[in-house]
């Protein structure tokens, strides 16, 4: 008898049984991973790839990290679940470890699943806090995919389910595309803090809950605030008693060289949402963080939402292990020098020869090349050019990560030097392949 190929017996039962998330079924033709370690991955075959995608941008610690999976093996063994309406030691000290990062005047967690429903309980705990409902967030955003998250998502993928009420949605700043005419990134700055105060005297401040924001937009671009842009939205949130939920799902947990992104950026949120980053995503598990202000309302009163996995024994487990290790092995200080030193000036290395590259964005682990036509017109490439280049570094073994006419550099935070400058090497060839089709 026949031992079928693992790879291909993995292909055929995904093409036949599994439906994939944001995609038309008919034609997918997916990477098979069998294992991983690291900033690597590879199939049954053997067929290894550097992983520039960090998977959904959340493999901050890198596959199999062995203290992470220790934790969770531990942990199944001497209690795999139990429910959220008791006292467990492990979700405790979770808790512990995650506070331990977050600005003072927070000492409440408050588990999920996953991001997009911290994002959800956040947006019920400013609603109820302020008794307000409208929440504003930015058209360049990516908040999950449950109710009121996807509406306060502001790219296409809110259009088609549109289920949940009171959002409104207003422009951020991104110099390279203003929508203000600014030619700096003070005049960005300025521009766009006028302009959502004007969203916000128009909706009615007195209607307004929260304004939500990815502390740096991830999905959308890797769009680094330029200066006072988020301490001028803190300023804003005050004047007029609005909560502001700073989303630190993708770009928390050393993914921009610090433990929150918003530490770089002179500002405080009210909630704190998180989620993959915390743990590597080894075990489902996202959250609020929730300030003393926030958390007080519900001292006597009664917080109407919970999951039946909040903060599983699992999760917390990978949590406790992921953060000591990140701080013992200073990952986070790791990504921080490596964007500095090498990502950042790899890719305007490759900005300088490639007039495929618009422009180069980012920090520590957290970069974004957008691609052009035509550096003058700045005319975004198409979706067929995106697959071309996709195509090219797969075949030379990086998985990338691509969205809209960007691809994303986004490996984990424990990438090593060499592994960014064989990386570097492949984004160098595939583009040159691109563009000899192109120019």
């Amino acid at each position: 008898m026949t031992t079928p190929d693992p790879d291909a017996l993995a292909k055929a039962l995904d093409r036949e049984h599994v439906f994939h998330s944001w995609s038309a079924q008919a034609g997918l033709d997916l990477p098979v991973i069998a294992g991983g370690l690291g900033s690597v991955v590879w199939d049954h075959a053997g067929n290894r790839m550097l992983d520039f995608a960090s998977q959904l941008v959340n493999v901050n610690i890198g596959h199999q990290h062995p203290a992470v999976v220790a934790a969770i093996q531990q942990q199944a063994g001497e209690l795999a679940t139990i429910g959220p309406a008791t006292a467990n030691l492990t979700r405790g000290q979770a808790a512990e470890r995650i506070l331990s990062k977050a600005p003072d005047g927070f000492t409440k967690v408050f588990f999920t699943n996953g991001g997009a429903d911290a994002n959800e309980n956040a947006i019920r705990m400013a609603r109820l806090h302020t008794g307000r409902d409208t929440v504003l967030s930015t058209y360049r955003s990516y908040h999950g995919n449950t109710g009121a998250a996807i509406v306060a998502t502001g790219d296409w993928r809110r259009m088609p389910n549109r289920y949940a009420r009171g959002h409104a949605h207003f422009f951020g700043p991104y110099l390279y595309r203003s929508e203000f005419w600014a030619t700096t990134p003070e005049e960005e700055s300025a521009r766009a803090l006028h302009h959502l105060e004007r969203v916000i005297q128009s909706e009615g401040p007195t209607t307004i809950a929260a304004i939500l924001l990815e502390s740096v937009p991830g999905t959308a671009g890797i769009l680094l605030p330029p200066p006072g842009y988020l301490a001028g939205v803190r300023a804003l949130c005050d004047r007029y008693g609005i909560i502001l939920i700073l989303d630190e799902v993708m770009c928390g947990f050393g993914r921009t060289g610090r433990w929150f992104a918003f530490e770089g950026y002179d500002v405080v949120p009210d909630l704190i949402t998180f989620a993959k980053g915390v743990n590597s995503g080894y075990v489902p598990v996202g959250g609020v963080i929730i300030s003393d202000a926030i958390s007080a309302t519900f001292d006597d009163r009664v917080f109407p939402g919970g999951l039946t996995y909040s903060g599983h024994p699992l999760a917390a487990a990978s949590i406790i292990a992921s953060i000591d290790a990140m701080q013992d092995e200073g990952i986070v200080e790791h990504a921080r020098r490596i964007g500095a030193e090498r990502i950042g000036p790899g890719l305007r290395s490759l900005a300088d020869k490639h007039p495929l590259i618009g422009e180069v964005r980012g920090e520590g682990v957290f970069w974004a090349m957008e691609l052009v036509t035509d550096r003058e017109t700045r005319e975004p490439v198409g979706a067929d050019v995106i697959g071309k280049l996709k195509t090219e570094l797969t075949a030379r073994g990086l998985m990338p990560f691509a969205a809209d006419n960007r691809i994303h550099v986004v490996p984990p935070c424990v990438v090593t030097d060499d592994e960014v400058s064989q990386a570097m090497t492949i984004y160098d060839e595939a583009l040159t392949s691109v563009e000899e089709d192109l120019f």
